[in-house]
């Protein structure tokens, strides 16, 4: 790791060259999920049912659908600029570091394990999994505590129909601010491997393929659609889609549960699980009185911008020993 840049760049070029594979898998994975949770619930079977139930009239012309479609479109303008080279970035930034710091102190200038063999790789996808998970339960937990971090969340929230496109519904300060924290626990588990691997490059890179294999694994697009999958016995382990749809209900029940991506033991351990009825239908969305204003490009991209400021006024004016302003409506 002597060239952190063009380390950085070797992995976002190789990185790039799998999306469209993962594009094709996420699909296939939607498309299976749908026709499983249509032959579970039709009584008759035709082709023409089957489209109806997998993308209903109601939810498509729908205006939160319709916010999703142009906010995915705007994203992915940003996506690949900004997104994949922030999220390598910070973890590469504090793995870099990790490996300097640990090198030095523990007198290790040349990786231990010398090459990857099969068990190493295993230990090593397994560790970055579970780093990559704690860490998105930690930040979730704290988008749903924080204030700060709710009004930006909430974009992710009011969606009011699930489309598969709605898990890319977040804001990109959200997302940009979520990479950087992703920074610190796989940064810091990355940087170890460093120290054991021959090749951190092909490492990394398979372990970035590992985290896009894993939401296809969990079934990102899969839930946040209305397919009620459920995983049985699996579900003490891995979060599936119907738990994870409970997560975005508007039943007061719900609020601050099932806050896992993959595994679903640390909601299980941290008290935060909730297990839905089966086939238990939801509303979803957000019961703020400018609910509305989050259908618009201007209510997802601008909006959260605005109530974020008025918090940081009110934490400045308090910090002054100021009383706080009456608040206006949003």
């Amino acid at each position: 790791m002597d060239d952190p840049l063009s380390f950085i760049d070797a992995i976002i070029r190789r990185v790039s060259a799998g999306n469209l594979l993962a594009a094709g898998l996420l699909l296939a994975t939607a498309l299976l999920c749908a026709l499983i949770a249509y032959l579970r619930t039709a009584e008759r079977y035709s082709l023409r049912a089957f489209f109806e139930f997998a993308i209903p009239h109601e939810v498509i012309v729908h205006p939160s659908a319709r916010a999703d479609l142009l906010f995915w479109v705007t994203r992915r303008a940003l996506m690949p600029f900004l997104m994949l080279p922030a999220g390598i970035t910070f973890v590469v930034a504090v793995g870099y570091a990790t490996n300097r710091g640990l090198g030095a102190l523990l007198g290790i200038d040349q990786p231990i394990l010398g090459e990857p063999g099969p068990v190493t790789v295993v230990v090593f996808t397994l560790t970055m999994l579970v780093a990559y998970d704690l860490s998105y339960y930690l930040y979730h937990t704290a988008q749903h505590r924080f204030p700060f971090l709710w009004e930006l969340h909430k974009v992710h929230h009011s969606a009011e129909v699930m489309i598969g496109i709605t898990k890319d519904r977040v804001h990109p300060l959200d997302e940009l601010m979520n990479r950087a924290w992703d920074g610190v626990i796989p940064g810091i588990c990355f940087g170890i491997w460093t120290l054991l691997s021959l090749d951190p490059v092909e490492v990394t890179v398979f372990g970035v393929n590992v985290y896009v294999m894993r939401n296809i694994l969990m079934m990102d697009f899969v839930r946040h659609t209305h397919f009620k999958i459920s995983f049985g016995a699996l579900n003490h382990v891995v979060l599936c889609p119907h738990w994870h749809q409970l997560h975005h209900s508007t039943d007061p029940r719900h609020y601050d549960k099932n806050f896992g991506l993959l595994f679903s033991f640390w909601d299980r351990l941290f008290g935060t699980l909730c297990v839905p009825k089966p086939d238990e239908d939801f509303k979803f969305g957000i019961m703020d009185r400018d609910a509305a204003a989050y259908q618009s490009l201007s209510g997802l991209y601008i909006l959260p911008l605005k109530k974020m400021g008025r918090h940081i006024v009110r934490f400045g004016r308090r910090l002054r020993g100021l009383p706080d302003r009456p608040r206006q409506s949003a």
